[in-house]
């Protein structure tokens, strides 16, 4: 490994959250000898699951704190921890509104407690969401919120925005359509129709997480109740998963200008 051990802190919404998105930079962080700490918001209580899949009596938000630590297992994590918040539901939905949600939350209250790990773990980094949670998700921008007033309590020197290369998955689908990708892809996924993440030209950080593709799978496996063997994420052909996620994308707040980096860690003192 090269430089010293740091301490990482992901703080992200649901369980599998982190495995889809984080996951690759996670492995490879752990296995560079760092700390990894994971900060979950919600327990994903109101999450889909098929009918048959819980155990008689089990909650949902019970088997996805299982999942949860099982992931983390496999991507090397030190430390898992809740932040105590319900599950939000999708934009607009009832749940929205309930007072224990966490998109009802108070900010600055948030904060506190996540700035409590910060400080206990004397976290460098912090990875968060871009400010519209990936795709709109209350949870999702919630974390957004919460975590930069955190960080801002506690000092943590790096902030990273972690989002989706828009640009690059819209060329994944133009080469689908055109017959250059073995495989079928989802009817309504296509360039036009792509709007996850930021263009291109916003993104400061991407991390090549290839070597670590096989066990980012194994991790959101592990979301058995949230993504099965024929969901789309692991149904997909292994070419076009490498294409999606081989690589990890992030803003990281306050960059200057013309800022490319290919890890979390570069620049740390």
């Amino acid at each position: 490994m090269a430089g010293a051990a740091r301490t990482m802190v992901l703080f992200h919404a649901h369980p599998d959250d982190e495995s889809i998105g984080t996951g690759g930079v996670m492995k490879k962080a752990a296995e560079e000898g760092h700390r990894v700490v994971l900060v979950l918001a919600t327990k994903g209580e109101h999450g889909e699951v098929d009918d048959g899949f819980l155990d008689p009596g089990e909650e949902l938000w019970q088997r996805r704190v299982q999942e949860a630590r099982a992931a983390a297992e496999i991507l090397g994590v030190a430390r898992v921890e809740f932040l105590g918040y319900i599950d939000s539901g999708m934009a607009d939905t009832p749940e929205n509104e309930k007072p224990d949600s966490f998109w009802q939350a108070d900010v600055d209250e948030a904060a506190e407690r996540l700035a409590d790990i910060l400080r206990d773990e004397k976290a460098d980094i912090l990875t968060i969401y871009d400010d519209n949670g990936l795709y709109g998700h209350p949870d999702h921008i919630q974390v957004h919120r919460v975590g930069i007033r955190a960080a801002e309590l506690a000092g943590t020197p790096k902030i990273y925005e972690a989002t989706v290369n828009r640009d690059h998955m819209q060329r994944i689908f133009a080469m689908a359509r055109e017959g250059a990708l073995e495989g079928e892809m989802p009817e309504d996924l296509t360039e036009d129709t792509f709007e996850l993440g930021v263009p291109e030209e916003q993104i400061t950080t991407t991390v090549d997480v290839r070597q670590w593709l096989d066990v980012k799978r194994a991790a959101m496996a592990a979301h058995a109740s949230q993504i099965n063997e024929t969901s789309f994420f692991l149904s997909m052909p292994r070419e076009h998963f490498e294409l999606g996620f081989g690589q990890e994308w992030f803003i990281l707040r306050g960059a200057s200008a013309g800022t490319h980096e290919t890890d979390l860690f570069e620049g740390l003192e």
